[in-house]
């Protein structure tokens, strides 16, 4: 598993947790040094210990000769052993343990710094590559509107009686170098255009993969969920300038280049390119949607599971206080049964509310369960757009060799917007199949959707199809889908449209 491939945005998080290993590493050899000096100077007050202690014979007939002398000459050379044990131990530790540990610490420090020092470099040449893209497109956007100056002050003169010959053959001839020049900052834009989108995928899936590697443990700790921006659409800024003077120009007409509207998606794009930036934090909401798709995942089934652990600890004391009960209505002199029924109904809600709570955010691990997959389909089939041929189009609307396919494609930040968008075609209202009530609160964001209040009262139109979405409408003709957990259902036999 690659760290660049679901860590793409996450090189501080990296960094850090780099940092955080050789620290610990390091802390752990600091351990090791200190335990080797505690180990040579206990052997050193032992050896100093022994030899205090240890007589000094002048001749063999001081040797001792009672057996009490004798076994405590035996404990000053037993410990005299230990102490020379106790010196190999730090001799050996000292060479096996704290030498291997500085030298692994030191491989370390250097592969890190290999590794961010190239990843720095790989986002200061994408960096250039945007650059360079941006000044073309600004150059190319200058020369348009000096172009369409000229076309209109040629046009001008054109249609002026009182302006000579002279003046507007020289009008035409500005006019004709200003769209020469507008064509040739075009194709240079559309070049650098297509070099920084190749870029741009290389530096996300080719090399910032081979950059960071490690285990899917720190994958999963880390990872967002979001997925690296996509290609950069074609703008096209000589939508103004007519064919009217020369057979070279190459700019497109008013009909051709009304499809592009290209700003909103650069705008979107260009926010989500920088892998060294940091994202905004918002405030904390109960559903976790200030989070990224993965982060929020993991969160929401650790609330899930505690949620659980709450459940069946309310359960076995709801299960206790009904054993006690039976005791106490059985052997009255034990005990008074009326005295557990409060306890026993504070259980009963609890119970409740925790299956509520259970529901609710299953609810929303569903919803962001089905969103991630979403996403891994649309990414699956842009990189197999991307690799099939170059200078075409991307998915999302990047510069193609002909000018008249160039097209954006529809935005990615809707889950549901295409699909919702061709239902709402239809100029008939379907009748209510049925009602339903909201059991939870729905904010309905997303385009398509149709944000309730707890309690209120829907028409169904259109039952879930096995997506987890029911079609509804409110007695004012507002139509949306709302989640079908979050409603309770009463389909009718004979109902009436509203």
């Amino acid at each position: 598993m690659s760290w660049g491939t679901e860590l793409w945005d996450q090189f501080d998080s990296l960094d850090k947790h780099t940092q955080w290993g050789i620290d610990f590493l390091e802390r752990y050899a600091k351990f090791v040094k200190e335990r080797i000096e505690i180990e040579q100077n206990y052997a050193k007050q032992l050896r100093n210990l022994v030899k205090k202690y240890c007589p000094k014979r002048s001749s063999k007939d001081e040797e001792p000769r009672f057996t009490s002398c004798v076994a405590f000459f035996n404990i000053l050379n037993e410990l005299n052993d230990y102490a020379g044990q106790r010196e190999v131990v730090a001799e050996e530790m000292a060479h096996r343990v704290y030498g291997e540990l500085m030298r692994y610490a030191h491989d370390l420090k250097t592969e890190r710094k290999m590794h961010l020092q190239e990843g720095r470099k790989a986002q200061q040449y994408l960096d250039m590559c945007w650059k360079q893209m941006d000044n073309s497109k600004k150059k190319f956007e200058r020369e348009c509107r000096e172009a369409e100056k000229a076309q209109q002050s040629y046009e001008r003169l054109d249609n002026d009686t009182n302006a000579t010959k002279a003046d507007v053959e020289k009008a035409k001839q500005q006019l004709n170098l200003r769209t020469h020049m507008a064509d040739e900052n075009k194709n240079e834009y559309a070049a650098q255009l297509q070099n920084f989108n190749g870029e741009q995928h290389k530096h996300f899936y080719v090399v910032i993969p081979q950059i960071y590697k490690d285990s899917q443990m720190v994958v999963d700790s880390f990872k967002s969920g979001f997925e690296p921006p996509g290609d950069f659409p074609f703008e096209d800024y000589s939508q103004h300038i007519y064919r009217t003077i020369s057979d070279g120009t190459i700019s497109a007409s008013k009909q051709e280049s009304g499809k592009m509207d290209a700003k909103t998606t650069v705008g979107k794009a260009k926010g989500k390119l920088w892998l060294f930036g940091k994202k905004p934090k918002g405030p904390a909401l109960e559903d976790f949607s200030h989070l990224p798709p993965e982060q929020r995942r993991k969160k929401l089934q650790q609330r899930i599971d505690e949620l659980n652990r709450e459940l069946q600890k309310e359960s076995d004391q709801k299960d206790a206080l009904n054993k006690m009960k039976d005791v106490y209505e059985k052997n009255p002199q034990m005990g008074d049964p009326g005295s557990l029924q409060p306890k026993l109904a504070e259980t009963m809600n609890n119970i409740d509310r925790l299956r509520m709570e259970i529901h609710k955010n299953e609810a929303w691990l569903s919803e962001v369960e089905g969103k991630t997959g979403g996403r891994g389909d649309r990414r699956h089939s842009s990189d197999i757009n991307h690799l099939v041929t170059q200078g075409r189009e991307s998915p999302e609307g990047s510069y193609t060799d002909d000018a008249n396919q160039e097209v954006r494609g529809p935005p990615q930040q809707h889950g549901h917007h295409s699909e919702f968008d061709d239902e709402f075609e239809d100029d008939d209202p379907l009748p209510a199949i049925g009602h339903c009530k909201a059991i939870y609160p729905f904010d309905g964001h997303n385009e398509g959707t149709l944000a309730m209040k707890e309690g209120e009262v829907l028409y169904i139109i259109e039952e879930d199809k096995g997506d987890g979405w029911t079609r509804t409408r409110r007695q004012n003709g507002e139509e949306g889908y709302v989640p079908t957990s979050y409603i309770d259902v009463t389909l009718e036999k004979n109902s009436k449209g509203s």
